[in-house]
């Protein structure tokens, strides 16, 4: 789908809560963009409606361009949750494609380590807090720990802090705060 300034909150962000969304920045004028473009959509619809593909002119809506630190296209960002979580540039080859789709459909490995969490009974106050949707209360439990863990516990909780700025992306409030944080727990 093509999608402008006016629809990107709505067809991208929004739409990134129910199912990854796949965005293509491109332009007419833009070879390599040609030669991406098909290959995104053939690889898109192999995965059968896991993935939405949406497409922004970068010459029609400048301020996406802007917004997402467009510098050279084609510019693909994969988004979760809302936010940017994968991302390439440059046309790339099927396979190239192919392992991109396969790691934004992936489980993350927050989600792999919340599921361990679970299954060990380990940091139940974490894991209530995740499966509740309160990734804050999470990461402060987490900092809060990390102080007077033993080294694997240590080891443990900041393998799931990084996991979870990477589910909610490098820009996000959360992660910008906790990272600071969990750096200062740590060091």
């Amino acid at each position: 789908m093509d999608v402008t300034t006016e629809t990107f909150e709505d067809d991208v962000v929004g739409r990134s809560h129910e199912l990854p969304v796949v965005v293509d920045f491109w332009a007419d004028w833009c070879g390599p963009c040609k030669t991406l473009g098909p290959v995104l959509e053939r690889e898109v619809t192999a995965r059968e409606g896991a993935v939405v593909l949406a497409k922004v002119d970068v010459d029609a809506n400048p301020e996406l361009s802007q917004r997402y630190g467009i510098r050279g296209i084609p510019a693909v960002k994969g988004f979760r949750n809302g936010h940017v979580v994968r991302e390439f540039v440059g046309a790339q080859s099927p396979q190239a494609v192919a392992s991109f789709l396969d790691a934004l459909l992936a489980p993350s490995e927050a989600a792999v380590l919340l599921d361990t969490l679970r299954e060990q009974g380990e940091l139940p106050e974490v894991v209530a807090a995740l499966d509740s949707g309160d990734t804050e209360r999470a990461l402060a439990e987490i900092v809060e720990r990390i102080p007077g863990a033993e080294p694997p516990l240590r080891d443990l909780l900041r393998r799931l802090a990084v996991a979870l700025f990477g589910d909610l992306g490098p820009d996000h409030p959360l992660s910008v705060t906790y990272r600071r944080r969990l750096a200062t727990a740590l060091y």
